[in-house]
């Protein structure tokens, strides 16, 4: 008999499937069904970063902002050296009227990682 978690009867493998799945949602532009998704997976993993910036993500796209906010939070505590993650906090605090809390995660973005957007975001200049 597989093994499963939990009560769902979902295996490690389907685990798997399912974050795969809700990649190709996220990028078919359907992110609450990315969410639906993930849901277990994160319940089943809460250690899985990936998945946690997967549904951060999805959360962000589907203009679910405060979720968005907490998955960011919690990859970044995990990986306080993730630039896009930074990036993407940033710009949930924009899109949150934070300019503060969004122009500090841009900067920590661009100095981590020198990509042309992140430093365009930074406004190093101002």
């Amino acid at each position: 008999m597989p093994e499963t978690s939990g009560s769902t009867g979902r295996t490690p493998e389907t685990h798997v499937i399912d974050f795969r799945a809700a990649e190709h949602l996220l990028n078919s532009r359907d992110p609450r069904g990315a969410v639906k998704l993930l849901d277990p997976v994160i319940a089943a993993h809460p250690e899985n970063t990936a998945a946690r910036l997967l549904r951060a993500r999805a959360f962000f796209a589907a203009a679910q902002l405060r979720p968005a906010e907490l998955e960011f939070t919690i990859v970044l505590e995990r990986e306080p050296d993730n630039a896009f993650a930074h990036f993407a906090l940033a710009r949930t605090y924009e899109r949150q009227g934070r300019p503060d809390q969004a122009k500090r995660h841009f900067r920590l973005a661009a100095a981590l990682d020198p990509n042309p957007q992140y430093v365009r975001a930074a406004h190093f200049d101002d």
